[in-house]
């Protein structure tokens, strides 16, 4: 089945799409920046499968780098945008008491030297926009934050093109192995919201 959405891959385009869905998602947390990774790294399994050249599918390491540095990017300008609006931005985040703790929690982590919460923020649903935008509003040093947005860019990316690619030669080319990745990817959020929400976290040592 999923040999017929080769085409969907074929070409660098394809990179451009994933890497700007991934850029934009940290401020449009809805665009399914995920689902085209694991997408595109299925469709690339299932052409592989196929038999295909593999110069027409996406390199899935090319993929995971375009994913990781994607990722990278757009915290960094979420982060860079909150540091020069950061007393717009704190007024705002003062409104939300979810926020409000979510950046006292991110501040703690990151003057232990531990950032643990922003590895696992980026796998949750609009983890990744609360602390990019709480590290900049709040003015942490980019040298604390960046090197471990960097570990949960690579992180994320190598997960969903590993379940991605992985599913479809495990279970076939096939719709279900689609939806079995996604579904491992959606747990995987819903874990990591779990633990953000978890007191005692930030209470590990570094």
């Amino acid at each position: 089945m999923l040999e017929s959405l080769g085409w969907l891959t074929a070409g660098p385009w394809i990179y451009a799409v994933v890497a700007a869905s991934i850029v934009l998602d940290v401020f449009l947390p809805v665009l399914p920046s995920g689902v085209l990774v694991v997408a595109a790294a299925t469709a690339a399994a299932a052409e592989t499968a196929a038999g295909a050249i593999p110069r027409d599918v996406p390199d899935v390491l090319v993929l995971m780098l375009a994913a990781a540095t994607a990722s990278v990017l757009g915290d960094l300008v979420a982060y860079r945008l909150a540091w020069a609006g950061s007393a717009r931005l704190d007024r705002a985040i003062a409104r939300s008491r979810r926020l409000t703790t979510a950046q006292e929690r991110l501040g703690a982590a990151l003057a232990r030297g531990g950032g643990l919460l922003v590895v696992i923020a980026r796998f949750a649903p609009a983890g990744r926009s609360v602390v990019s935008l709480g590290a900049g509003a709040a003015r942490h040093r980019a040298r604390d934050f960046l090197p471990w947005s960097a570990l949960a860019g690579l992180a994320w990316a190598g997960y969903s093109v590993a379940l991605g690619y992985l599913g479809a030669h495990w279970l076939g080319p096939t719709w279900l192995a689609t939806a079995v990745s996604l579904a491992a990817l959606f747990g995987a959020g819903a874990a990591a919201a779990y633990f953000m929400r978890r007191p005692a976290l930030d209470e590990q040592p570094s």
